[in-house]
């Protein structure tokens, strides 16, 4: 994005023009829609995930029993 400035004009406008000029080719909307978008985890790494927890939340659960956690 690109804007020169004008015959006499002041700093103050010229940025305003910018950030105009920014806001309505959709820039800045695009770069934070794409700013937190995660991509898809794949099936075997969230089946691998889903067994990590399941033994961890035994592993507590005994533990609990044995009086070691509270």
């Amino acid at each position: 994005m690109q804007v020169r400035k004008k015959e006499g004009e002041t700093a103050g406008s010229l940025l305003y023009r910018f950030s105009k000029k920014v806001q309505r080719s959709g820039i800045l909307r695009e770069a934070k829609k794409r700013r937190f978008h995660d991509r898809p985890i794949s099936r075997i790494k969230r089946r691998l995930s889903a067994l990590h927890r399941e033994v961890k939340r035994k592993e507590r659960e005994k533990n609990r029993k044995l009086g070691l956690v509270q």
